[in-house]
């Protein structure tokens, strides 16, 4: 079969050279060729072309050719030709080993169990996909500084910056700056923060909203002149009207060191869906994995490893490793809750939170939160310890699990003629959805 495509491109490359010469003639004086015309640009080919091009340069499977081609080695060799004509024919930029790998498919998130990670933000109650999420607080922080500007600033410093210790030196540095005011009310030298001073350089300057916060609660930027110093140097400088206000600045400062960063909330996208053969079948965009494409592939292949790994005698240092990276490979997971009804619940959680958080989420979907269940895991552990992480009882990336009530209670209930058909609330029920 090489020998086949050997002799095959050889021929058509024979044939695509152009014409030949005796070795032994003169080499012909390129003066005496007769001159071209300017060569006609070549019109792209239109999408179809295209994608009829890409299909035929993929190698034909040659088995599956020995069975379609019933009539024998000459018509597999008439097609191989036409596939090698044809990818002779395609110019370069249309040749498989050159394509523009930003052309590769995206995901197609209609597909999947779940749409994304998404996040509620505390500051206006908005559903936002995780690829908005910061962007989204950043600007509604900033436009808070038209109605509230001491705390949309209060909020920079504790959001804008990641340096957790940074922002604590930054701001007691600032509750001092108050303090000294209050203290000494009629020493204009407190009023006064000189920007190149050295702390105030390597502790405030550099953080984002400290400039803001000492502009919205009176300071004001001056050039003034220095004593001693023939240059004039900016100072941050009190405004007069706000030295009557020692009470609101006490209370600035206090705001100041108590804030915490602006966090959105995960949310949980509760869907409940019909009962379904499907329910345990899950497909997830890649932001719940902390991994990348490969990653994410060779994932596939290590689980099938896992068993033999479990045969193999381990150490515990091998075992924790293990764990280790085990730990760091989900962000969020996707839970389903299968009710003895048939129906599900469904919602998305961080791959660190605890057994409470789902049951606490299960409470919140019920007609009556005080009925007591149980939660099984797929293998058919009941989740008893509350404390555990999602990651550590393996119920990610994605699970689905089976709540079962209390025996005794339904039987109270039924005793005192409460129907206990489904337990759902019934604002949940009236968008029942259908797994596909």
């Amino acid at each position: 079969m090489k020998k086949l495509f050997g002799d095959l491109k050889r021929d058509i490359k024979f044939k695509t050279a152009g014409p030949g010469h005796v070795l032994t003639e003169e080499t012909r004086n390129p003066t005496e060729t007769k001159p071209k015309g300017p060569e006609k640009p070549r019109r792209p080919p239109a999408e179809e072309a295209q994608m009829a091009a890409a299909a035929a340069l993929s190698r034909m499977d040659i088995k599956q050719h020995r069975r379609q081609n019933a009539s024998g080695p000459s018509s597999l060799r008439s097609e191989v030709k036409k596939e090698l004509t044809a990818e002779a024919e395609l110019p370069e930029a249309q040749t498989p080993n050159s394509r523009d790998p930003s052309s590769a498919v995206k995901e197609d998130h209609t597909s999947f169990s779940v749409t994304g990670v998404y996040f509620i933000c505390p500051l206006t109650n908005a559903s936002i996909a995780k690829s908005a999420r910061d962007s989204h607080i950043k600007e509604t922080i900033l436009m808070k500084f038209a109605d509230d500007p001491v705390r949309a600033s209060i909020m920079m410093i504790h959001t804008f910056n990641k340096d957790k210790e940074r922002i604590k030196i930054a701001c007691e540095t600032l509750g001092k700056y108050i303090d000294n005011i209050c203290n000494n009310p009629n020493e204009e030298k407190y009023r006064k923060i000189k920007l190149q001073n050295k702390v105030f350089q390597e502790r405030i300057s550099e953080l984002e909203g400290t400039h803001e916060f000492l502009q919205s609660i009176g300071f004001e930027r001056k050039t003034l002149q220095v004593a001693g110093q023939e240059n004039e140097e900016d100072f941050y400088v009190l405004n007069e009207e706000f030295l009557t206000t020692f009470e609101d600045l006490k209370q600035y400062k206090d705001e100041l060191l108590s804030a915490e960063p602006v966090r959105a909330q995960l949310d949980r996208r509760i869907q409940v869906f019909r009962p379904s053969s499907q329910a345990a079948k899950f497909e997830l965009p890649s932001e719940f994995y902390n991994l990348t494409a490969d990653e994410i592939k060779r994932e596939q292949l290590m689980r099938s490893e896992a068993l033999d790994r479990m045969t193999k005698l381990r150490t515990k240092a091998m075992r924790e490793r293990d764990e280790q990276r085990e730990m760091k490979k989900y962000n969020y997971t996707l839970l389903r809750v299968r009710f003895p009804d048939g129906y599900i619940l469904q919602g998305t959680f961080y791959a660190r939170e605890r057994i409470l958080a789902l049951r606490e989420f299960v409470h919140s979907v019920l007609e009556k939160d005080w009925i007591p269940f149980e939660l099984v895991a797929p293998g058919g552990q009941k989740l008893k310890d509350e404390s555990a992480m999602f990651i550590e009882v393996g119920l990610v990336p994605a699970a689905l699990l089976t709540l079962t009530w209390d025996a005794e209670v339904l039987s109270d209930l039924e005793a005192a003629g409460q129907s206990h058909t489904s337990m759902l609330k019934q604002e949940l029920l009236s968008n029942v959805q259908t797994l596909v």
